[in-house]
């Protein structure tokens, strides 16, 4: 079957069942599960980074976005912006009407934070808001029960502020006015897979866990809040069909609950996987692959 007809046919249809697991990797003390991909879109703007919505496929470049129909392929709206204004625009969540994207001026430093909306059918520029200088450099947003989840990236040189290097990588809760509610750290196993770079991608689940991507390594963190303390459970690794950047979950269409979407930077695509179910179990985070 052809790219675009297979995506097609994974958007309109009930789930696939999960794929079995992978072997193990570097990240021993997890399951290790393997994504099925589905099909891919050719997407100049796609650079740094993927979301979906209902169909429509959003490829993400450091000043520049289009959307595309994931059954067609075609381009239906684009937006470009000065490079100056926006050096980095880092990955966007589709949030109702609107396209909210992360930025940031990275690499210069001090680091210092935007969030960006847009139309999300027209692409038309809204607003935006400064978030200064904090915790590092704004990689991604996803939206979880009420509130926004943001993490802030730490590099080891590019891009790095003395002091601080990728274990600084912080997870911020935000409410509607993107004050802050709460943090938390990635776990020491995950910060060693980001090492030398960061987190570039993350997106929450239906299932309530938040799938997490470093800059280059092709997998999947699945993490959960703690129920005590601040740093965050590693519940298992998936291994995927792209290396890193910034991924989102496709919201919405029929049957769509596992599909995700991820970069294929050196070629310019957007890559469509279907994911595995993954089940946390009990306290010790470990997961198992969830029978259809």
């Amino acid at each position: 079957m052809a790219p675009l007809l297979l995506l097609a046919a994974a958007l309109s249809s009930p789930s696939a069942p999960a794929s079995g697991p992978a072997p193990a990797s570097a990240v021993t003390d997890r399951p290790v599960l393997s994504a099925t991909e589905l099909g891919r879109l050719p997407a100049e703007e796609a650079r740094q980074g993927a979301t979906a919505s209902h169909g429509r496929v959003y490829a993400i470049g450091n000043h520049e976005i289009g959307r595309y129909d994931a059954r067609s392929g075609k381009r239906v709206a684009a937006w470009s912006g000065d490079p100056v204004r926006y050096p980095h625009i880092n990955s966007c969540e589709v949030d109702g009407r609107e396209l909210v994207c992360a930025a940031s001026n990275y690499p210069q430093v001090p680091m210092r934070s935007e969030v960006l909306w847009f139309d999300a059918k027209t692409l038309k520029f809204l607003r935006s808001q400064s978030l200064g200088h904090g915790h590092g450099s704004l990689t991604w947003l996803s939206r979880h029960d009420g509130a926004w989840y943001a993490c802030y990236a730490n590099y080891d040189a590019k891009g790095g502020e003395p002091g601080r290097d990728h274990r600084f990588t912080t997870l911020v809760r935000l409410d509607d006015r993107l004050a802050e509610t709460g943090t938390w750290t990635f776990p020491e196993n995950v910060l060693e897979r980001f090492a030398p770079r960061s987190s570039s991608g993350g997106s929450w689940g239906r299932d309530g866990l938040l799938y997490v991507t470093g800059h280059d390594r092709p997998e999947a963190y699945v993490m959960r809040l703690p129920a005590k303390g601040s740093v965050l459970e590693h519940v298992a690794t998936i291994a995927l069909p792209t290396g890193g950047q910034a991924v989102g979950w496709e919201q919405g269409a029929k049957g769509a609950g596992r599909v995700f979407w991820s970069i294929e930077r050196k070629t310019s695509q957007v890559v469509a996987s279907r994911m595995p179910v993954v089940t946390p179990g009990g306290n010790s985070g470990v997961a198992v692959v969830s029978p259809r």
